[in-house]
């Protein structure tokens, strides 16, 4: 996803731990016994790559876990080691902020599967000393959280206070609260869906295809021969990323305005605006990620489907939960529809569950999560500051 528009240790001490501004950092899990995938295979040990800010309290209670979306990593606040750019939330994180880092433990780790420090397709098969590329596991969304959980449980920390994501991040907040009721006290999806529609595993498979119709492809073994697929990376970025916005949004930011002429070039240049917008996407997004995590992420988000899991019934996923749940849907958002998170708050009512739902206006389609929403803030700090009441968790 964007941010904008434009191209452009175990401590069992009773003091607060100080955190704030650290660097990446790396823990092994999986290391005694490797983790069982959901394909069935074994995985480990696993490192994970993880960055916090904030203050982590005396009783270990103000902990949210941030999860990230299919492009994110685990910075988000800036600046990232690769672009130098700001972090991709940086709107919504930091002192005096929702998740405010004066009050909260803020901690985001790189996805199973990503490229970021994370084991993944790129890292080094430890049976043939080469980058695994598709000989890693296919993995899902249930991968990603079982290892999340194993990174909290050596950060020492018995419950989060929230688990909060949007749209990939979103699935994963889920996925939590199915799999560890008992572990989260809120929950907040957003801009997410309970399964992978079928127009979306569409979507993905157009982005999957380009990859690999790209020459320097080689089967997924492009890191060992030194090069990197980009035009056909760079395709499917584009192509995902019209697919993150709205008509509307398109329409405000470039319409038709051409780019850099007067006139018609009559040609396969980037005549308009909104052309040169995409190949900057794309051509900036190869910098920074590796195709072979591209193809394994898609593929894990469209084998998301929590209903099947729990026997074809979305209710009963969370019938262990005693989370307090926030959803929020976009009503530009066609990606993830607001009908899609209305079938989850129906699930969640059906089980009891305690839950808010908002379906925030904006035009600004599915990315609106990671840009200026006012509402969408407005919202999100009322919930958390009445949760961290309940919790005893202190105001800065």
């Amino acid at each position: 996803m964007t941010q904008n528009l434009q191209p452009s240790s175990n401590d069992e001490s009773s003091e607060p731990i100080v955190v704030a501004s650290e660097p990446d950092k790396t823990i092994v899990v999986a290391d005694t016994e490797p983790l069982v995938l959901s394909s069935g295979q074994n995985l480990g040990p696993i490192t994970v790559a993880y960055r916090t800010w904030g203050k982590l309290n005396s009783n270990r209670s103000n902990a949210i876990l941030v999860c990230h979306a299919l492009t994110g990593d685990q910075h988000v606040l800036g600046p990232h080691p690769l672009t130098k750019r700001s972090g991709w939330w940086e709107l919504m994180v930091g002192p005096g902020k929702v998740l405010d880092t004066d009050r909260y433990f803020i901690i985001c780790s790189n996805v199973l599967g990503g490229c970021m420090g994370t084991t993944g397709p790129g890292s080094i098969n430890p049976v043939t000393k080469k980058p695994f590329g598709t000989e890693f596991p296919l993995i899902t969304i249930k991968d990603m959280v079982l290892t999340q959980a194993l990174l909290i449980e050596k950060l020492g920390i018995e419950e989060l206070f929230c688990v909060i994501g949007g749209s990939m991040g979103g699935m994963q907040a889920l996925q939590w609260a199915a799999d560890f009721p008992e572990k989260v006290f809120s929950v907040i999806p957003i801009a997410a869906a309970a399964r992978h529609s079928a127009q979306n595993i569409a979507f993905h498979e157009v982005g999957r295809q380009a990859i690999m119709a790209d020459p320097d492809w080689h089967g997924g073994e492009f890191l060992d021969k030194k090069v990197q697929p980009e035009r056909g990376l760079a395709v499917a970025r584009m192509a995902a990323h019209i697919t993150y916005l709205s008509e509307t949004a398109l329409h405000k930011k470039f319409g038709r305005d051409l780019q850099d002429r007067s006139d018609l070039s009559y040609a396969f240049d980037a005549d308009f605006q909104v052309e040169s917008y995409l190949r900057y996407q794309g051509e900036s997004f190869v910098n920074r990620f590796d195709a072979n995590s591209y193809l394994y992420i898609t593929r894990a988000m469209d084998y998301f489907d929590l209903a099947k899991e729990h026997g074809g019934v979305l209710s009963a996923a969370f019938q262990k939960s005693v989370s307090r749940f926030c959803l929020v849907s976009f009503t530009s958002d066609w990606l993830y529809p607001t009908a899609e998170s209305r079938e989850i708050v129906r699930a969640l009512n059906a089980a009891a569950a305690n839950v808010s739902f908002v379906e925030v206006d904006s035009d600004k389609g599915h990315d609106a999560f990671l840009l200026d929403e006012p509402d969408l803030f407005q919202i999100l700090s009322g919930f958390l500051n009445g949760a961290a009441r309940h919790q005893g968790i202190a105001a800065p």
